[in-house]
Parts: structure tokens; C-alpha cells; sequence
């Protein structure tokens, strides 16, 4: 019944993705038919109304094919912040009105907003928040309005910045599988996890270091806005007053006001000077559209996204939500070392590590391409470990002060399950010529030999870690490997380390990458330009069909199966950032 039943689903997927293509062409016609109209603005809508919740993520999102599968809208930081600009440049537009749900975004990323909306303000018009929560996230960006306003039946969720550690080894010894661990660097955790039931006393202070830095970061953030004593902020979170009365938040000053959504839109309307029962404004979508075309120039600067983590292929369509970055970012980077009229490159990162023999790979092509014109890197809310390998080669580095980066280390991990093995009575028989012939059978445990040419391995995979960070820093091995040893580092404490160059954001990066280029007048492109709208449509499709297949055949177990999936990659020589991080 379950074979019958799958195999209906499948040949019903097949059918729904022909019927759907046949669609999508009518729908692109559509599309293409509409798309050349100038949107403007409706009579009234004098309001910008942001509205985030959800994930956020760097690189520009696909919102049409969203649109057509009829799934929720993705936002992109480069559309929030061309949105804001726009709606700074637009006349008619007195305000912004901030609506914030739960949504998910690096510390980084909320200072690439936090500033774009403090611009904003600067031009002489208003910013109100509101929130029937407000996350902790959440309240950091809120901070920002001239006026904050909360449900009389929320929470303000000031409770300071936590980092926790799961770890596999009692699991791991029950289910009879050893994990074989061989790594370079003091501070390099990632591996802690499947040895040890707690954290090492190096890797407690490095996580105790970036968190108070964040945290720190954050703090004076909000009350520079707010224009209190960060001792105000500080005892909010302390003293446990997340679930107090919100009075206390409006006692404290860090609430302007307790009211409902209704009450703070007919200020709003009545700050816009609009007539009418209901608040009308402009969402992303049309702010983003309203900007005015720019004049085309022959010199451009090329954006390129490096995001998710390093692996040698693409995801697999059963975790596709997670963005990959693969070797075929190094076949962009050597097409536009190609380009003539390509000026400049921005390598925007955002990535934890992963493969070191991928980020080897791109870390060449950087290396090639800073030879014919500048490249300089923006790093967003991680860039660490191979996000840091990737990226060291750049003429120029631009880092967020929250952003975590560094975590200069190897790691490598290859499992022996003779234990699982035991328990459920398999066994095997292995013929070979050598002694080294069968070398990471998992059926077996390592010899002494074995060990000793991993380990000698990973000790020369972070030599020549090091060696690139030194060659691209203009520092001695003996400097970065002080400041290496896996150790992860925010933004700001990297810059007095000599691991970054400056402080800012992306359109800081670029106005770098211009100088150093020496052009005035250039177009600004994102690399690799679109995929074919109609093929990546159907291949959505098909991935979604396999992932519904999946998740109906082994039901809730399918985020442990996910899970595993993603652990199998962290197998083998790894640059990879110790943690799982979480947003504020």
C-alpha cells in the first residue's frame, strides 16, 4: 500500500509539474507584458510600512517565483535597504511605520538596517515601531524610532545573549560509535561535541568573549538611541522584568507607549496627514520599484554573494531552504576576472566554513582575480573559518562590528561504528594489497598509523591556512597563528586583532571597491545574474515533490533525518565555525 501510494503521489507530482510549466509560460507573458509600467504611488499612501518577520536573508531573493508557488515572501537585506532608500528619496513618502514580527537576522544585519533607517531620519521624517512582542532582535532595530509603542498585553524580550552547546558523546557511546577527532587549534570547539560532555575551558572563554562583545555592542546601541544610561537597559534584562507589567518598559523609557495596533495607526495617519478609516501605506514591493532608474554606465562593480556553507556540492533538494556555497562560486569569480568592464568586485560573505579543500579552491580564484582588478570582501553576521579563508586574500576588508569572524583552525572527523555494528550483529570482511588500502572503513577502529597521517594532514591543511591569511594580511605565520588557534572574534575585536581593515557595511565595501578601482561613474551588478525563471521553477517543484515524499514517508523523524544528513558533511578536513548561531 505505501509503494502504490508513493507511486500515485510521484506520477501526480509529474503531471502537476507539466500542467505547471504550461502555466508558467502564460504567467511570464503576463508578467512580461505588465513589468515595463512606472509603479506610483496611491493618493494617500504617504506611509512606508515595513513589515518584517520571517527569515532574512543576504543575497537578493527571487520574490516573483515566491509569488507564483504561492509561498511566503522572502526578504532579502539588499531589498529592505533599497526600500528604505527609496523611501527616503520619495516626496510623498512622510514616514515609516515599522511593524515587527518574529524574524530572523544575524546582529549584523540589524545594524545594516538600524543605519539605513537612522539616515532615514536624518532627512527630517518620522519612524514609529510597534509590536505586539518585540523580540529581543527586534527591540535592538525598534530602538531606532522616534517613538516605540508596544501591545498593553506584550512582552518586551530584553533578556541578554546565551549560547548553547549540545553534545553527542553519551549518545554516540550508546548507539556504539566512536568518533575519530583530529584538529589543530586551541580554541577550534567544533569537535567538542562528539569527545566530551562539556565545554573546554579555551572554548568557554572565546564564547564568553564574542557574547559579551555582542551583547556590549547591542546594549550601548539601544541606549545611545534611546538616549538612557546602558545600566537603564542592562537592569531591564537582569532583573528578569521580560515578563514584569509593561509599565515597567514605559517607566523605564524604553516603551514610549502601551497601545493596540489601531491606536498606533491612527497616530500614524494623523502624523501623515491622512484622511480616512483605514491607514494607507506602500509595502516593500512597490518602495523597491519606485526607485528611480539610474544611469547605465560601461564601468561596473560587481556584487558577488557567498552564502551558506562551504561544501563541495550544491544542497541536497531535501534541506533545499539552505543556501550552499560551492565551487561554482570560483567559476563566477574567474568569468569575471574575464570581464573588461568589470571594474571592481564586492565578495559579500556570510558563511560559517565548511569544506577546506573547497575554500582552497575559491580562495585561488580571489587570489587570481585581485591580480587584474581590486576585490574587496563586506562580511555579514559570520564569516568565519573558511567564511575567513574565502575571504583573506581580498585587498580590503569591511566587517560589521557584530559580525564573527576569524576561527582560524582545521578540524577533521571520521567515525568508527564497530560498536554499532556489535549491537545489531552485522560484521564484515575486507581484502586488500596494502595496509592503508582501506582507510576510513568505518567497520573498524584506526590504527596508530592511520591516525598519525590524518592528523599529519590536518596539521598541514591549517599550515597553509595560515600561510594565505599571512600572504593576504601582509602578516608573519607566528602573528596569525597568535591570533588564530580556531578563536572566533567579533568585528570589532578582529580589527584591533589586524584581521579586517575597517568597520561598515556593504555599500561601505563598495564605495571602497570604487576607490580602488578609480572610477566615479559605475553601475553597480549582482553576479551570477539570473537563472532561467521558467527552468528553476519547475526544478523547485521537483525538489518540493521529493522533500513532501520524505517527510510523508518517515513522518516526524524527518528533522532528525535532516539533521543527520547535515552532520554527514561535517566528515572530513573541515574549516567550519564551532557553533550554530543563533539570531538575537
Amino acid at each position: 500500500m505505501m509503494f502504490a501510494s508513493t507511486l500515485g503521489v510521484i506520477f501526480a507530482a509529474i503531471l502537476l509539474t507539466m500542467l505547471t510549466g504550461l502555466l508558467t509560460v502564460a504567467v511570464c507573458v503576463s508578467i512580461g507584458s505588465t513589468s515595463s509600467a512606472t509603479p506610483v504611488l496611491q493618493s494617500g499612501e504617504s506611509v512606508f510600512k515595513l513589515s518584517l518577520a520571517g527569515p532574512i536573508q543576504d543575497s537578493p531573493a527571487d520574490r516573483s517565483l515566491s509569488l507564483l508557488l504561492g509561498e511566503n515572501e522572502t526578504l532579502s537585506l539588499k531589498e529592505v535597504l533599497e526600500a528604505i532608500r527609496n523611501a527616503k528619496e520619495q516626496n510623498t513618502i512622510k514616514g515609516i511605520y515599522l511593524d515587527l514580527g518574529v524574524f530572523q537576522t544575524g546582529t549584523a544585519g540589524i545594524d545594516a538596517i538600524r543605519r539605513a533607517l537612522t539616515d532615514f531620519r536624518e532627512s527630517g521624517k518620522f519612524i514609529i515601531a510597534y509590536a505586539d512582542n518585540y523580540t529581543q532582535g527586534g527591540y535592538y532595530l525598534a530602538s531606532v524610532a522616534d517613538q516605540i509603542y508596544l501591545n498593553p498585553q506584550g512582552l518586551l524580550g530584553l533578556t541578554g545573549i546565551a549560547s548553547q552547546t549540545l553534545f553527542y558523546k553519551g549518545l554516540m557511546e550508546k548507539a556504539g560509535i566512536e568518533m575519530n577527532v583530529f584538529k589543530v587549534g586551541t580554541y577550534k570547539g567544533a569537535v567538542e561535541p562528539f569527545i566530551s560532555d562539556q565545554l573546554s575551558d579555551a572554548n568557554r572563554e572565546q564564547i564568553t568573549s564574542y557574547l559579551n562583545g555582542i551583547w556590549t555592542h547591542v546594549v550601548n546601541g539601544i541606549a545611545e538611541s534611546r538616549q538612557l544610561p546602558a545600566s537603564t537597559v542592562l537592569d531591564f534584562a537582569d532583573e528578569g522584568l521580560f515578563f514584569a507589567d509593561p509599565a515597567e518598559a514605559v517607566d523605564g523609557r524604553l516603551i514610549d507607549g502601551l497601545n493596540y495596533r489601531s491606536e498606533v495607526e491612527d497616530l500614524l495617519k494623523e502624523k501623515a496627514g491622512q484622511t480616512g478609516q483605514r491607514l494607507k501605506t506602500a509595502g516593500v514591493a512597490k518602495m523597491k520599484k519606485l526607485e528611480k532608474k539610474a544611469r547605465k554606465y560601461r564601468n561596473k562593480i560587481a556584487v558577488v554573494y557567498a552564502e551558506g556553507e562551504i561544501t563541495p556540492s550544491p544542497a541536497s533538494s531535501l534541506y533545499r531552504e539552505e543556501k550552499r556555497i560551492t565551487e561554482e562560486l570560483a567559476d563566477e569569480l574567474r568569468k569575471l576576472k574575464e570581464d573588461g568592464q568589470v571594474k571592481a568586485v564586492v565578495l559579500r560573505v556570510n558563511s560559517p566554513g565548511g569544506s577546506a579543500y573547497v575554500s582552497e579552491q575559491i580562495w585561488k580564484q580571489v587570489s587570481e582575480l585581485k591580480k587584474s582588478k581590486p576585490v574587496v570582501v563586506s562580511m555579514g553576521n559570520v564569516a568565519a573559518s573558511g567564511g575567513y579563508y574565502i575571504s583573506c586574500a581580498a585587498d580590503k576588508i569591511v566587517a560589521e562590528a557584530s559580525t564573527l569572524t576569524g576561527s582560524i583552525g582545521v578540524f577533521g572527523m571520521f567515525p568508527n561504528v564497530t560498536g554499532l555494528f556489535e549491537k545489531l550483529a552485522l560484521s564484515s570482511e575486507v581484502v586488500k594489497t596494502g595496509q592503508y588500502a582501506d582507510i576510513g572503513n568505518l567497520a573498524r577502529p584506526m590504527t596508530d598509523g592511520e591516525k598519525t597521517l590524518i592528523q599529519g594532514y590536518v596539521e598541514r591543511c591549517y599550515q597553509t591556512f595560515l600561510t594565505r591569511c599571512a600572504d593576504g594580511r601582509g602578516m608573519s605565520v607566528g602573528e596569525i597563528d597568535a591570533i588564530g588557534q580556531g578563536r572566533v572574534w567579533t568585528g570589532e575585536q578582529a580589527l584591533k586583532a589586524g584581521l579586517i581593515d575597517e568597520l561598515g557595511g556593504l555599500d561601505q565595501a563598495v564605495d571602497r571597491a570604487a576607490q580602488l578601482a578609480g572610477i566615479h561613474n559605475y553601475t553597480l551588478i549582482t553576479a551570477p545574474a539570473p537563472k532561467d525563471f521558467l527552468m528553476d521553477l519547475l526544478k523547485k517543484q521537483l525538489d518540493e515533490t521529493k522533500v513532501s515524499l520524505v517527510r510523508d514517508l518517515i513522518g516526524e523523524d524527518y528533522e532528525y533525518f535532516k539533521t543527520l544528513q547535515q552532520l554527514r558533511s561535517t566528515y572530513g578536513i573541515q574549516a567550519r565555525i564551532p557553533y550554530d548561531l543563533k539570531p538575537l
